[in-house]
């Protein structure tokens, strides 16, 4: 299983802001669309940074909420980890885990193609196990 198939079943949306976008812009759209990650694009939808609610958190925390009238280009993570299309479920899964991340830009020709989380992950790593389960039921069954 791949990042394709779970893009094929959620789609290639993703919501996302310009760097110019002011913190409390950031956290409206957040809000707005119930997400916890924004990805932080140019025009031409090249990828520029991600902004989580961590990064939201740890912004108010330290410069009050001054911070929220400054640029997301501010506070975003700049170096993005990004995957794509034909990296497996196990890899993404495995870049989450050690690094620590809840979402994943998918990139392709070196523009944001879409965005999967943790959920999307875990959610299409247990239907192969289920998937798996039944296979192996259905062959000691009829064996």
């Amino acid at each position: 299983m791949t990042v394709r198939s779970i893009l094929e079943r959620k789609g290639h949306n993703v919501v996302s802001v310009q760097p110019d976008a002011s913190l409390i812009e950031a956290v409206a759209v957040l809000a707005m669309h119930r997400i916890g990650a924004l990805v932080i694009c140019d025009d031409k939808k090249a990828i520029k940074g991600i902004l989580s609610e961590r990064d939201i958190v740890r912004a108010v925390a330290e410069e009050g909420a001054q911070a929220l009238d400054r640029e997301v280009s501010e506070f975003m993570t700049s170096k993005v980890h990004v995957c794509h299309e034909n990296h497996t479920v196990n890899e993404v899964m495995e870049t989450m885990t050690v690094n620590r991340f809840r979402h994943l830009p998918v990139e392709r020709d070196g523009r944001l193609h879409g965005i999967i989380s943790i959920g999307d992950v875990v959610k299409k790593r247990m239907e192969e196990v289920e998937r798996e389960a039944e296979d192996i039921k259905a062959y000691i069954t009829t064996g």
